[in-house]
Parts: structure tokens; sequence; C-alpha cells
């Protein structure tokens, strides 16, 4: 292992225990920023097998992932670096799926003294972001014309649509690699009979895809990926483009061969050549829905560059937000909210969030769950303006938010529910399966769009300046340029109870002066 060239500088770690390897790597940050691979090591491990096939890790499983990892702490203490005090130690996120999850983490805390935290699905679309940003570089008809990165993982399948450099849609699938193999693996079959049985376990899946993406011409697809950037080399030429008859040769010839043939012939270890097969099967069907006219397929090492994303992608997320943003635009457009009331719903609210930091105690995170509730809380009249409450938490818990995890798309969905009629209550099912400090959350966010909704009763953005203050039980708002309050004091009588509720403050709006 190469040793820091200056024992003063910023080097760090970061560790992943993934479907089928366990890897860490050591760099330096620079001035700029940017991290440096010092040293990156990596060792095979079944745990996606051991999920898709028995639902739980293995013992014998879990004891080679403490074995290496206790390697890796020897060899980072060598270098003079505690792992203890990794920046980032992160594991796959179909680890949850695994009913033995909490006592496999556990058993890493206690022999290896590392929290690890599965990553959960808004940083995983974070970490193909930093992907795909770097791909706007290498790939400038991405800037230009629309493209599609796929990414097959090993439990999940995640598509954005980028147009002109923005992402403008994202969509998940239950389809991966690992997945796949051990839902075939029963069958016994291989060469084109495997391969049938494949198209078949993906087919629900891919006919989803092909209805999200049925009104796109797909210019250019991103293939990144685990196992697909593994073999990159045997697919694509020197630009980093793989033609789709390259494709379907190469899953023609992966099909025959055993997995030793597959470990000698792709240079693989035997847990990445057990989903080799479904790895390229399932990108290849994909391809040919989306009728890309170009395929391209990274040649940089998936794995090392994963960890590096990891070291930055929690620093991403401020900038990520105007992404999040947009794809909440992006879904009230498709169910004919209207924009207008929307956007200015949710900057009231904002304005209301920052005048009431002392008071509500939340952070920025907070900030823009209320924003994305508030552009979206009326995308239930899509269905019917009656209860349309009730069809917003609907359609917004069954949709996608770029950058958010389900915890986040929940939390949006409860606070739109509640932005009129009844506030929160434990006989709702979705909101008494939180944990109490988020049911606590989504009480004082919804209290805020409530009382930011009724300043918007109008549906005519007349309302643009509120001064606020206090006194021991009222909050008192004024509004200037508003001659007339008598529509927003009506409002605010049916929307004010929670904010009443939780802070216990009546709001009271003042007559203009």
């Amino acid at each position: 292992m190469s040793s820091p060239s200056d024992a003063s500088s910023p080097v760090t770690t970061a560790v992943h225990v993934g479907a089928s390897s366990v890897s860490m790597l050591i760099a330096e940050r620079g001035e700029d920023g940017v991290y440096k691979p010092l040293d990156f090591l990596e060792q095979p491990a079944p745990l996606a097998r051991d999920i898709f096939r028995f639902g739980r890790i293995t013992r014998g499983t879990t004891e080679r992932i403490v074995e290496i990892l206790v390697g890796f702490i020897s060899a980072a203490s060598e270098a003079g670096i505690e792992l203890d005090t990794s920046s980032r130690a992160a594991a796959t996120n179909i680890l949850t799926e695994a009913s033995n999850h909490e006592r496999f983490l556990n058993r890493i805390r206690i022999a290896c003294g590392l929290a690890i935290n599965p990553i959960d699905d808004g940083e995983m679309t974070r970490l193909i972001y930093l992907k795909t940003r770097r791909r706007l570089h290498d790939t400038p008809i991405m800037r230009d014309k629309p493209a599609i990165v796929l990414h097959v993982g090993p439990g999940n399948t995640r598509a954005l649509l980028f147009d002109k450099g923005a992402i403008s849609r994202y969509t998940s699938y239950r389809l991966g690699t690992h997945r796949t193999r051990e839902m075939i693996e029963g069958s016994h079959t291989a060469g084109p009979a495997m391969l049938r049985v494949i198209r078949e376990h993906a087919s629900g899946n891919i006919g989803q895809l092909r209805f999200d993406y049925h009104d796109i011409q797909t210019h250019s697809l991103v293939l990144i990926g685990y196992e697909i950037q593994q073999i990159s080399s045997f697919l694509t030429d020197s630009k980093g483009r793989c033609s789709l008859k390259s494709l379907q040769r190469l899953s023609q010839q992966a099909a025959e061969m055993t997995d030793l043939e597959l470990v000698q012939h792709f240079k693989v270890d035997y847990q990445t050549a057990e989903a080799l097969v479904p790895a390229i099967e399932n990108n290849l069907a994909i391809a040919e829905v989306l009728d890309a006219k170009e395929i391209h397929i990274p040649a940089s090492d998936y794995e090392q560059g994963l960890l590096q994303d990891l070291l930055i992608s929690s620093d991403l997320t401020n900038s990520l937000d105007h992404e999040v943003l947009r794809s909440a635009r992006i879904l009230a457009s498709r169910y004919q909210s209207d924009g207008r009331h929307g956007e200015h719903v949710a900057q009231i609210a904002m304005h209301l969030f920052e005048k009431l930091t002392d008071l509500h105690e939340m952070g920025e995170h907070d900030a823009l769950l209320l924003r994305v509730a508030a552009i979206l809380h009326e995308v239930g009249t899509y269905v019917s303006p009656r209860a349309h409450h009730k069809h917003s938490e609907y359609i917004i818990l069954n949709s996608e938010i770029f950058g958010l995890d389900r915890r986040d798309v929940t939390i949006i969905a409860l606070v739109a529910r509640y932005h009129r009629h009844s506030g929160p209550q434990t006989e709702h099912a979705n909101y008494r399966e939180l944990t109490p400090i988020d049911r606590i959350l989504v009480s004082k966010l919804a209290s805020i769009l409530r009382v930011a909704d009724a300043l918007e009763r109008t549906h005519n953005q007349r309302v643009h300046d509120i001064d606020v203050r206090f006194d021991h039980q009222r909050m008192y708002l004024t509004l200037p340029g508003v001659a007339d309050v008598a529509v927003e004091r009506l409002a605010m009588k049916s929307k004010g109870d929670l904010f009443e509720q939780v802070f216990g403050l009546e709001v009271i709006i003042d007559d203009p002066s």
C-alpha cells in the first residue's frame, strides 16, 4: 500500500460493502476539493447472492465481510489512517432487504468499530447524478439531445432522462442483475433458453419502462453499472461507443459459458460472473425498447468511482436542490396542477419558514421538503377537486422525485394531504407508520403550508410582502399592499388551527395600516 506523501495532508477513506464485493478507497483532498486516489482495495463477497437466494445474510458471508474489513483496517493503519474516523462507510441499498440486516450491521460495528449505513434511494440518485455529470463532459451529445442514463444495479434499475443537460424525468424499477440471477437459478437453463427466461422475468418492468418513455426519441443511451462497466472493453470502440449488435452478440456468447468460463474470459471474480449474463441481457432488453441511436458505456472503474462519489455526495445535497425542485415541477405539470398557485404558496411558505426559524428549529432539508409539498399540494385535483388532498397524497406516494428517498416522499405526501381539512391523525395509516420525530416534522411543515395556502386563497398571487410579529399567545401577520384581507382572514379560520395546535400561537391577520 502506498503511503500518503505528506502526513499532514487531508487524507480520508471511503468503505463500501457492495452487492458482490467490499472495497476501500484512500484518497487525499486537494485545495480544489477534488479527491485524488492514493490506494484502492477490493475483495469479493457474495452479499447479493445471500439476500436474493435466502432473504438473509448467512453467517459465512457475514464473517467473510468482517474478515475483509479487518484486513482493510490493518492496511489503513499501516498507512497511519484510522478507519473509525472514516469519512464514509456505506453499504449497498439492497442490504435492507435482508431480514437480518440490523444484526449484520451490529456484527460489523462490534468486530470492526465501523458504523455502516445502507445507501438510501435519495443518495443513490445523487451518486448516479455524479456519474452522469462526468458523462456530460466526455459525451457532448448528451448536452444537446435527449439522452437516458441507465443504471442496472444489483436489485433495482434506475433511468434518468436528460434533456439539454438537465434531468427531466427519473424512474426506477424492481429489476436488477443479482435479483434476476437468483430468480432464474431454478430454471437450470443455458444459452438461448436462459435468455428467454431472463426476458420473461424482466417483461413487466420492461413494459413499464417502455410506457414511461414512449414519448421520447432517445438519441443516446449511457449504460452504467458494476458488471456492464467491468466488461466495457469487450463492447466499446475507442470512443466508448457500443452498438446494439455488439450487445446482442456478447449476450448470446456469455449465455453459452459456465461461470468458470465467464471468470476466465472476462477476468472477473465469481460473484461478478454470476450476475454477468443478467446484466448484459437486461441492459440489452432496455436498449432495444428505447431504440437509442447511440449507446455509450464508460470505461472508468465503477466501484472506485462510487467510492470517490461517496466522499462528496453528502456535500452535493444543496447543489442538487434545483434538480429536486425541477422534478417536482415536472410532476405538478404532468397532473395539470395550477403552477402559478403552487409556486406562490411555496414562496409564501419559504418566507414564513425563514421568519419562524427560532420557533420551528428545522433545517435546510426540511425547508426543501416544505417547498416541494407546496408545489405539489394540489396535484390531486387531476383526479377530482373533491377530497383532492387525499388524491394528492396518493399521487405523490406513488411518484418518483429525483434526489429524494422514500422517507422524504412520504413526508411530502402527508404534508400535502394536510394542507386542508383535518390535520395529522394516528388513524391515518401512512402517518401512523412514521417515527415520532417524523410525525412532529409533518405536523410542523403542514401547519406552515396551511398558513401559506390561506394567504393565497384567492389564487391571484396578491400577497407578496408579509410582516410577522408575536406576543405570548398570537402570531400577527400584516400584508402590505393588500387593501382588503377578508378572504385571507376567512381562510385562516379553517387553516390556522394546526399552527396553533403545534406552536401554541393563534394566527391573526392584522388590518392593513
